[in-house]
């Protein structure tokens, strides 16, 4: 017996048994697949972090938590007669086999570029096939993409899905038209929000058919026009980045990381300046913003 066969095999035993119903952990007992949910989505995020980091060791240890996500899940589909941990291995094995003709059934990929657009091509077969099967209403284009995504990583997935049945931008510079569209809507909704209450622009027309004063719109609804224009905004930028071959959750994930960087250095400069930070002015934290950027 390997040693990962051995390491799974106590892994399993211990999940069976956290789940024991007489000599269990209440904790473990208590837990349903939808308290288990935003656990798994959290273990992701660490195994990136930790590779963000380069620290192997706690790679090592959050795909281990990750690891115990799935035995969890699996052990609760176990336990309603639906399926059990060998049956997921089983899944992705054959899954992993069907995508890779090139490799186990002798078909000529000549590139990683070739490949990923067949992988592409076997996803939306496979897909379509389910939903026959299935008779599942929803057939389309858009189908099985995962609402617990985060948002802007699904919003490239939605424009990309999109963009394969042909709707899309044939140039970035289309994008970039859309997005200066959206950005001119935004100052729209702001502005009637800066008129509310003294006179500002025009709204809609009312009941009657006559324009009403922007100003009488309710703040919650004035406040949901500027969150549904920013939205439109992101949305947009989102599918710009696709046509400039840039993963947008990527490259946010960077800013942050740059903005963090920063702004750790600015409380840095701070101390050492003896400055408590809530009492620097304006020009103050420019000034350490710059040297926070050359250092």
């Amino acid at each position: 017996m390997s040693d990962a066969t051995r390491a799974t095999g106590a892994l399993l035993e211990l999940m069976a048994r956290l789940r024991d119903p007489a000599k269990g952990c209440p904790w473990d007992l208590e837990q349903t697949f939808a308290t288990i949910a935003p656990y798994t989505l959290e273990e992701a995020y660490e195994v990136a972090d930790a590779i963000d980091r380069g620290d192997p060791l706690q790679l090592r240890d959050e795909l281990g938590d990750l690891l115990f996500q799935v035995v969890f899940h699996a052990r609760l589909a176990q336990e309603r007669g639906w399926f059990g941990f060998a049956d997921v291995a089983e899944s992705i094995h054959s899954k992993l086999v069907r995508r890779h003709p090139h490799v186990f059934a002798g078909e000529s990929i000549e590139s990683s570029g070739e490949q990923s657009a067949r992988w592409e091509e076997l996803k939306a077969r496979e897909r379509a096939e389910w939903a026959s099967s299935q008779h599942a209403a929803d057939t389309s284009t858009l189908a099985g993409i995962p609402r617990a995504l985060p948002a802007l990583a699904r919003a490239a997935k939605l424009g990309r899905r999109a963009a394969r049945v042909g709707f899309d931008w044939q140039e970035s510079a289309q994008v970039r038209e859309k997005i200066l569209e959206e950005l001119r809507e935004v100052d729209e909704a702001l502005a009637e929000t800066s008129g509310a209450g003294h006179g500002g622009p025009a709204g809609p027309a009312g009941p009657a058919g006559r324009a009403e004063p922007a100003g009488r719109a309710e703040p919650a609804a004035r406040a949901g026009r500027v969150a549904e224009e920013l939205g439109d905004l992101l949305f947009a930028i989102a599918n710009w980045s696709l046509h400039l071959k840039v993963d947008p959750e990527e490259a946010l994930r960077a800013a942050n990381a740059k903005f963090e960087r920063r702004f750790r250095r600015m409380e840095s400069l701070a101390r050492e300046q003896g400055s408590a930070l809530e009492s620097l002015s304006a020009v103050q934290w420019d000034e350490l913003w710059r040297k926070a950027k050359k250092g």
